[in-house]
């Protein structure tokens, strides 16, 4: 998720997509997502087994800005 084109980056992992995106919309959520307004829904990658998700998100943070 982002806060706006080009701004505020946000990866992380939940068993129900819609609920979490609903959840930063409303402001809901990490003092994080509340403070940069990371609301938006750029990417999303499905996984049937938790371990993989986690594993994924882990490589995206590493990944660099470009």
């Amino acid at each position: 998720m982002a806060s706006d084109r080009n701004g505020t980056l946000y990866v992380g992992v939940t068993s129900s997509l819609s609920r979490r995106i609903t959840g930063h919309r409303e402001g809901r959520g990490s003092d994080f997502v509340r403070q940069y307004n990371v609301t938006c829904l750029v990417y999303a990658e499905a996984y049937e087994r938790a371990d993989e998700a986690i594993a994924q998100e882990k490589r995206i943070k590493r990944w660099s800005r470009a």
